[in-house]
């Protein structure tokens, strides 16, 4: 990849950082926000997903030692992307996730490594999760988040759509996605006391989604711009996803 090009896909992405208002909490799921149960519980429903992953990486390694500087943007991109905390109208804060260019290249058991790390330094760094809830957070933003936007990526393919909208309905749906899934975690801990865990689960769903459908809209644009700024400057791997072996 020219150095050009790294130097433009950074500008983008440092220029949202610092056209951003920032608060000091986020959407990531925060430490003792869930009982140690739980705790416990999307641990050991990620883990799986997480040695899938290192698999994954191993292959896309071994497949061509120069897939390394994809992943290795592909990890920078989630990192700077899900840093970003936005505030939402309704007293929260959202932010993008980063997981559709990866998801794309590579698949999402590559996220499930690449997403974890990323989590992992945010909450040590950043303030921004927990250690705790690292098991929860991965599993809807590692986890659910890609493998749901992968599927949809793999049947517009199927289907013959371009890899733009591929790609940006990969990257949309992944976001969504994964606040989805965080709604269904913290519903599960906090029932509503009169409409239960179903009425807790779209309360969240309404507290998140009005300020990360947009969220998610930008973050496929930037998605394809990114996929655009480097496609044209580096070689593309039959292992990736994107071609498929063809072009």
């Amino acid at each position: 990849m020219k150095a050009k090009t790294v130097k433009k896909i950074l500008f983008v992405v440092l220029l949202l950082i610092l056209i951003v208002p920032q608060k000091a909490h986020a959407m990531h799921i925060m430490e003792g926000f869930l009982p140690l149960g739980w705790c416990l519980f999307w641990y050991a429903a990620f883990i799986p997903f997480f040695l899938y992953g290192l698999f994954s990486i191993r292959k896309a390694v071994a497949d061509n030692p120069q897939n390394k500087v994809l992943l290795a943007f592909s990890g920078a991109f989630i990192f700077i992307l899900s840093a970003l905390k936005i505030p939402s109208v309704t007293g929260s804060t959202s932010h993008p996730t980063g997981v559709g260019i990866g998801t794309a290249l590579f698949g999402p058991g590559v996220i499930s490594v690449l997403g974890t790390i990323c989590l992992l330094f945010q909450a040590l760094l950043l303030a921004h999760g927990g250690i705790t809830t690292l098991g929860a957070n991965a599993f809807s933003m590692a986890v659910i988040g890609p493998f749901v936007g992968y599927g949809v990526y793999q049947l517009l393919k199927k289907l013959n759509v371009s890899t733009s909208i591929c790609l940006f309905l990969c990257a949309f749906i992944a976001d969504l996605a994964t606040y989805f899934t965080t709604s269904v975690q913290l519903g599960l801990v906090f029932p509503d006391p009169s409409s239960g865990i179903f009425g807790a689960i779209m309360k969240f769903v309404g507290v998140f989604m009005v300020t990360q459908i947009p969220i998610a809209i930008a973050e496929g644009l930037l998605t394809v711009v990114a996929y655009n700024l480097i496609s044209a400057n580096f070689p593309f791997h039959e292992r990736g996803v994107l071609n498929n072996g063809k072009k």
